[in-house]
């Protein structure tokens, strides 16, 4: 009996860790089969407004004792059966709404594909009483990435909605090229704003090939189609031509500032120069000293708040090049001139 006593436990022991077993190989499969068919590109939409009533209501409620506790969370709720009511007696097409969209910017405006997603879905749903909140933080990059970037910002414009730009730390260069699209640009009064220029630059290699005897050649057509190369000889006249392209690019990019924001002096504040939110607001660069989390609150009781971001599954290599540029766009924490690769930075 002792015998099989030891054996059906031992037995019951065995199925459970099996069953067990099962139940984590099943859940890791339907993990997977769920990541393999769910959509790879995707709107989200997240309502915001009770995110700030939760946390204040917690803060509240632990710095009460257990009966006022019990009490206040009963005139909460009873405050808000009667606020739902009133909301749905109101027209929802009265009640305004703000759209808030991210946009963490690297060299590449590699962030440029998901803003014309989110762009596009704002448009078609916006009415001209809504209003979109971009909050921006980016150092600038390439020429055309960033235009492209300014000007699906430009498409909200062009559809009456008021656009509003908040700058937590830093809209330098193309950065600021699409900051100064927006109706209102609201700024931390340390964040880096500015740096309305353009710069090229490259390494020349020429002179070491020499040294080792090492031939490079370079075939085109058309006296300009390359100008300065790494590995070429760098003639004057290629020199002279490289510069007059880049000055003809912070020509355009003046011109559309002067464009968008007409208030600005530009021979003040196109030099290639940065300032802090404060200074900039002195210039006329940005509009209000405010945090975006600042104006967020004040606005959470009489506007509708939702985030939109569309999301893409990121490729390892992505994921990498993003990770070292966040770790580049670090390197302005410590109040250096914002780094300056072959672009609008």
């Amino acid at each position: 009996m002792e015998f099989l006593s030891n054996y059906g436990l031992f037995l019951a022991k065995t199925v459970t860790l099996l069953a067990a077993l099962l139940a984590v190989i099943g859940f890791i499969a339907t993990l997977a089969m769920r990541r393999r068919t769910a959509a790879p590109e995707h709107i989200e939409v997240k309502p915001i407004n009770d995110r700030y009533r939760d946390i204040s209501d917690v803060l509240q409620h632990s710095m009460l004792h257990k009966n006022e506790a019990k009490k206040k969370r009963k005139a909460d709720k009873k405050a808000r059966k009667a606020e739902a009511k009133k909301t749905t007696k109101e027209s929802p097409e009265n009640r305004k709404r703000l759209f808030i969209l991210d946009f963490e910017g690297d060299l590449r405006g590699s962030e440029v594909a998901t803003l014309r997603e989110e762009v596009t879905a704002v448009l078609l749903v916006a009415r001209e009483q809504d209003e979109v909140l971009l909050r921006l933080e980016s150092a600038g990059g390439m020429v055309h990435a960033y235009g492209l970037a300014a000007s699906q910002l430009s498409r909200i414009r062009e559809k009456k909605i008021k656009l509003t730009i908040a700058v937590d730390k830093v809209a330098a260069s193309g950065g600021y090229l699409m900051a100064c699209v927006g109706d209102q640009i609201l700024a931390a009064p340390f964040a880096i704003i500015g740096s309305i220029g353009v710069i090229t630059q490259i390494p020349n290699f020429n002179r070491l090939l020499k040294k080792h005897d090492i031939d490079y050649e370079q075939v085109t057509a058309g006296e300009f189609k390359r100008t300065v190369t790494m590995f070429g000889e760098t003639t004057d006249k290629a020199r002279q031509k490289l510069k007059e392209e880049v000055e003809d690019t912070h020509m355009l990019f003046k011109d559309f500032v002067k464009e968008q924001r007409p208030v600005v002096d530009l021979e003040k504040v196109a030099t290639g120069e940065y300032w802090l939110g404060s200074r900039a607001h002195s210039l006329n660069l940005v509009d209000e000293l405010c945090t975006s989390d600042d104006h967020l609150m004040s606005l959470r009781n009489e506007v509708d708040l939702y985030e939109v971001h569309y999301k893409i599954r990121q490729k390892f290599s992505d994921k990498v090049f993003s990770l070292f540029s966040r770790l580049q766009r670090n390197n302005l924490a410590n109040f250096s001139e914002p780094t300056q690769p072959p672009s609008l930075t």
